[in-house]
């Protein structure tokens, strides 16, 4: 019998295929050496105290002495951080990792009082400090912190506040402790007839499964766990959207939706146009659920049919570097200089490669402004999945890349809101470059189908997640209980919209609202949706357009966050207070759904 394939050790991997983390620290002795420089510095935070109004110079120092502290706080950081990602199990990165969250801590404490303190200098005072030429660096940064101001209440209240802090993620915590351990799934058979422990990782990969009775059963079984502990799963969600009003109101927000998306300066006309503009296209997504439902040869179409493979190509086996050439081939229309800087990132030491014994699972792009934009891979040269996550944290890092090259410190950080556009990006144009490359129909259809359920996985699902928050929030603020009954019969009625009327919904599936655990970060999922859509439409403008709209979207990358990200997006070519981008990508859905079904 062959041997069992097994990760090497970490000494054993070649250093090539490693990155190089010497550009943060060039030894751990040299990490404990910032380590003691950055603890020294902590003490220096309270000269500023009280003094911050007084001139600008005094709030210019402040700011750049905060800026100094959180650029080594940044290094020490990263590179604890990823030395841990190397190995779990090593004590030695895994204690260096901790003693760095506990400083971090502290500094953060000693710094505490510095926005309570601009936020609390007389209107007219600040307006005169921020014409200063001396802060103009700084000016957009000031700005950002003063609009809290009207949500900013007393000292004795904001100090009542902290203290809830730990109180206020009890919901958060419960859910997570009852899902990840005390559910208990048991054991499905598998179409090769071995029994196969169903968890929350090996559910999607039984939903696969070519045989339905499995993925009925595995489905099945999955939610009974669900329908024995919906009482409680539903009164910590209710305790969650109750807490986020709670916050809303002391803080004097109109609504927990419009507090959720302040900190980006989102309009709730955003939210609520992604919401109606997705609805008013469903028609793609229904054609598509019906191509899916005759490729199965299946009478009916379920929630367990919607991810099983309806295309399987050949054997794929393609080397890191063989995906390298492949992805910097694909972002050509990005420009040279582009695709230099990456493909010497990807060859170079940037990415840790390959899967060793204890390295942390998964993939992520970790960036700072001092150091490169490493990536964390698994790579695996026959699955087609790697080269597509190797596109994806390329299109971070080149985004970390251009922000940390273009802007000061203070602006180099992008936000959330517009985090996935670049990576997402980056994987639209690589599948472009391989479906006008696949060598037969079976791959082009394969490629289609993929990108088909992005759009459906990413723009369609999550805005019925957001439309869901915004529900459950109306409910909740109109003074009504979100009870269990309640809770299946709104999330029932969105299933209806979205999911069309020949789509077969077990009754179980309403449940699902009850399992994702984004719903305990109020108003964060629609994200997911406004960035892939504003990929799309990105993607159509470069490789539709010339040279002004390359440079408008590599404009985007170099701006960090040196504006609200709706302002930068808009600069970039896309307007995400009109519905305009997320009719591109529905009608990009709608495009590829007809040639699938003209492939099959």
């Amino acid at each position: 019998m062959a041997k069992t394939k097994t990760a090497p050790p970490r000494s054993a991997v070649k250093a090539e295929h490693t990155w190089d983390l010497t550009e943060l620290f060039k030894s751990d002795k040299a990490w404990e050496t910032g380590y003691r420089k950055l603890e020294k510095l902590i003490p220096g935070f309270e000269r500023f105290r009280g003094q911050l109004g007084s001139s600008p110079e005094a709030l210019l120092a402040c700011c750049e002495y905060e800026d100094a502290f959180h650029r080594l706080e940044d290094r020490l950081g990263a590179y604890a951080y990823l030395k841990s990602s190397e190995d779990l199990g090593n004590s030695t990165y895994q204690g260096m990792l901790s003693r760095y969250i506990h400083l971090a801590t502290r500094g953060e404490e000693a710094m505490s009082f510095i926005a309570p303190e601009i936020q609390a200098i007389p209107k007219k005072r600040m307006e005169e400090l921020l014409e200063a030429p001396e802060l103009a660096p700084y000016r957009f940064a000031l700005e950002k912190l003063l609009r809290y101001r009207p949500h900013i209440r007393s000292e004795e209240v904001e100090q009542v506040l902290a203290m809830q802090g730990e109180v206020a993620g009890t919901a958060g915590r419960i859910f997570d402790q009852l899902v990840d351990a005390d559910l208990k799934f048991g054991e499905v058979e598998d179409e090769k007839g071995r029994k196969v422990a169903l968890t929350h990782a090996s559910f999607r990969s039984l939903l696969e499964s070519p045989e339905r009775a499995v993925r009925k059963r595995a489905f099945l079984q999955y939610y009974a766990q669900f329908e024995a502990h919906e009482n409680a799963l539903a009164a910590a969600l209710s305790s969650s959207v109750l807490q986020g009003i709670y916050q809303a109101r002391v803080r004097n927000y109109p609504s927990a939706l419009e507090a959720g998306l302040f900190s980006d300066r989102v309009p709730t006309s955003v939210y609520d146009n992604l919401i109606q503009t997705v609805r008013d296209h469903l028609d793609p997504l229904f054609h598509y659920l019906e191509v899916r439902r005759k490729a199965l040869k299946l009478r009916d179409i379920r929630m367990y049919d919607t991810y099983v493979p309806i295309v399987r190509p050949k054997r794929f086996e393609t080397s890191f570097e063989e995906a390298t050439e492949m992805i910097c081939e694909a972002l050509q229309p990005l420009g040279s200089a582009y695709c230099r800087a990456l493909h010497k990132g990807l060859t170079g030491r940037w990415v840790d490669r390959y899967e060793n014994k204890g390295k942390a699972s998964g993939a992520y792009s970790y960036g700072t402004f001092d150091g490169p934009p490493y990536i964390l891979m698994n790579y695996r040269d026959d699955v087609i999945d790697s080269v597509f996550t190797l596109a994806h944290e390329a299109g971070h890092s080149m985004h970390s890349y251009y922000s940390s090259k273009h802007q000061p410190y203070q602006y180099h950080q992008y936000t959330i809101f517009v985090a996935e556009v670049a990576s997402t990006f980056n994987e639209i144009l690589l599948n472009r470059y391989l479906m006008d490359r696949a060598d037969d129909k079976r791959m082009r259809a394969f490629l289609i189908n993929k990108e088909i359920d992005e759009i459906r996985g990413t723009l369609v699902r999550q805005t019925m997640f957001a439309e869901f928050e915004k529900v459950m929030h109306a409910i909740a603020e109109a003074g009504q209980p979100l009870t269990v009954e309640t809770l299946r019969r709104e999330y029932r009625k969105l299933l209806e919209a979205y999911f069309g009327p020949k789509f077969k919904i077990d009754d179980c599936l309403t449940l699902e609202g009850l399992r994702i655990p984004h719903f305990y970060r109020a108003f964060y999922v629609y994200k997911y949706a406004t960035g892939i859509s504003a990929a799309i439409a990105l993607s159509e403008r470069v490789l539709q357009g010339g040279a002004a709209e390359r440079d408008a979207y590599l404009g985007f990358l170099k701006a960090g966050g040196s504006k609200y990200p709706i302002d930068i997006l808009r600069d970039a070519g896309v307007d995400m207070e009109q519905p305009g981008p997320i009719v591109t990508a529905m009608r990009r859905l709608e495009a590829l759904v007809g040639e699938l079904e003209a492939l099959l």
